[in-house]
């Protein structure tokens, strides 16, 4: 049985057990309807459209696809980011709006990035909180502009993700006041590791309700030729 679940500022949310199994082609044409904006649903392993960590776990020879974290906050936004394996802290934006949505997007083309991974902020009972509202507004409107370019946006639990920022900035002996600048990008960086570490399961794909979108994020954004040089040859 699918659940739906709407709020006025929020988008609408399928829960995934009818749908689950459902074809790929039908669970992405649930545009929803236009007052609510983009359709966001539960990802499952069957999914047309995995997160990298997904593809990793699935073939040890894929390529590409590097990952953003997003650690959204009221005045800062914490960034991490992450090459192969590697996931280090990038910046902190105090920006917020379309400003930070557009600077996401600059800082994703900079770093050849495919995807985001935005933390949602959870209860410890795993139940939503009234912030989570606010970054699935975010969410919303970057997956837009995201899927314009072929790129995605996931959310990821972030519950007890500062804490354990702090905890890791101490242990790497951080001193006070860094640890004051640099705690959401440390955040975010926590986002990512959570994310790799499930190989993406539990995540929830931001989809954008215009079918044309959906094509763009099917197809993926342009190959790097780092990546896969064989295709200079042809």
């Amino acid at each position: 049985m699918c659940s739906l679940q709407t709020h006025p500022s929020s988008p609408i949310t399928f829960s995934n057990s009818k749908f689950k199994n459902a074809p790929s082609s039908l669970r992405l044409s649930l545009t929803g309807n236009r007052r609510y904006g983009p359709i966001t649903k539960a990802l499952s392993s069957k999914e047309e459209i995995p997160p990298n960590a997904l593809r990793r776990k699935r073939d040890s020879h894929w390529r590409g696809g590097f990952s953003l974290g997003v650690d959204l906050g009221l005045s800062r936004t914490g960034l991490a980011l992450s090459k192969g394996f590697s996931v280090r802290p990038l910046t902190v934006l105090k920006l917020r709006g379309q400003k930070l949505e557009l600077r996401l997007l600059e800082i994703a083309q900079k770093e050849e990035v495919d995807e985001f991974i935005i933390g949602l902020p959870k209860s410890s009972d795993g139940e939503e909180t009234p912030q989570s509202n606010k970054v699935r507004s975010v969410a919303g409107r970057l997956a837009v502009r995201a899927a314009e370019r072929g790129w995605r946006v996931y959310l990821q639990d972030e519950h007890g993700t500062s804490a354990e920022a702090v905890d890791r900035m101490i242990c790497l002996g951080l001193s006070k006041s860094a640890r004051q600048t640099r705690t959401d990008a440390y955040a975010a960086v926590i986002v990512l590791e959570r994310y790799f570490s499930l190989s993406g399961q539990g995540t929830e794909i931001v989809l954008p309700k215009q079918v044309d979108l959906q094509e763009k994020l099917r197809k993926g954004g342009a190959r790097d030729i780092d990546f896969f040089p064989e295709e200079l040859e042809e």
